[in-house]
């Protein structure tokens, strides 16, 4: 979700082991002014460094220090120091350092504050719950949950659905936090969104990519002493995506994202009952048999696979 940090890039030598430095360097190389007094920097040491470059100014009253080569993580906890007290990260910019939406063009944050950083999206309300915001990577940001009711106001269903979908592949969807958020927010817009694109997921379980089905396929055989099958084997001109030569069995593992046009409906079931036709007992299973019905699942195939 984060890079790994070490040194930071940003940080002169001179001054990376003094109170400031190490301060940056746990803050993804930014300081807020208002934080320096308590390192004994104060006043004209603060305006001589800006005047020497160790500061740059990004917004008023928070600064890089060394220059503003910084990674992303530093640029949205500049915006969330610029706020004040109680600002997180939010909408689409928490999205991304969740890893569940891609990077927007203009930082987003939520502040009780009437603080407007310069370049910076402001969502103004009462200071969000405790339950309602998380820290990841020392950044105050909203919980996925939060975010994800906060995305649904402003998102295309499309794009709702891709978000909720990664949550959902990055195992940070928690789905009784989203209802719990839900709950407080019956009413607010994009709710009724959210519970759509909800409905959608637990329908068709998350766009996995054929090798992510498979993985997951795989360990619930691990998990239940299920014998491995031959994968994307070759039945005459037929590929299948499991197969027990042995026992005449084949799976094919459903990703909605490959199988949900009407075209992928009949070629699935042409191919299904060719291979019938020729003897082969054909089994089917969707994100939700591998991943909600696991057991179920795995006792089917014991069945078939027995003896």
């Amino acid at each position: 979700m984060s890079e790994v940090r070490g040194v930071h890039p940003a940080i002169p030598g001179e001054i990376r082991n003094l109170p400031i430095g190490e301060l940056a360097e746990r803050q993804h190389g930014v300081v807020a002014v208002r934080q320096l007094p308590a390192l004994g920097v104060r006043g004209a040491e603060i305006e001589t460094r800006i005047a020497r470059g160790d500061l740059v100014r990004l917004h008023r009253g928070v600064y890089a220090v060394g220059h503003r080569q910084l990674r992303p993580q530093g640029f949205w906890l500049a915006a969330v120091l610029a706020a004040g007290p109680g600002a997180v990260l939010s909408h689409r910019s928490a999205a991304a350092l969740h890893a569940i939406g891609p990077r927007p063009t203009r930082i987003e944050i939520t502040t009780p504050t009437e603080a407007r950083p310069e370049g910076i999206a402001v969502y103004t309300r009462r200071r969000l719950d405790a339950d309602e915001v998380t820290t990841v990577d020392g950044i105050p940001v909203t919980t996925v949950a939060r975010t994800l009711l906060d995305l649904a106001g402003t998102l295309t269903p499309d794009r709702l659905a891709k978000a909720l979908n990664e949550a959902e592949l990055q195992r940070v969807f928690d789905g009784t936090a989203i209802e719990a958020a839900l709950a407080k927010a019956a009413t607010r817009k994009g709710a009724g969104e959210l519970r759509k694109a909800l409905a959608q997921l637990a329908d068709h379980g998350p766009a996995l990519t054929r090798s992510e089905l498979e993985d997951r396929f795989f360990a619930l055989l691990d998990r239940h002493d299920l014998p491995r099958p031959r994968t994307n084997a070759w039945i005459g001109t037929t590929e299948v995506d499991a197969l027990w030569p042995e026992h005449g069995l084949v799976v094919e593992l459903d990703g909605y994202a490959a199988h949900h046009s009407k075209a992928a409906f009949q070629r699935d079931r042409t191919k299904a009952n060719a291979l019938t036709r020729i003897g082969y007992r054909v089994l089917r299973y969707t994100y939700a048999d591998v991943v909600s019905r696991a057991a179920e699942t795995a006792a089917t195939l014991r069945a078939f696979l027995a003896p």
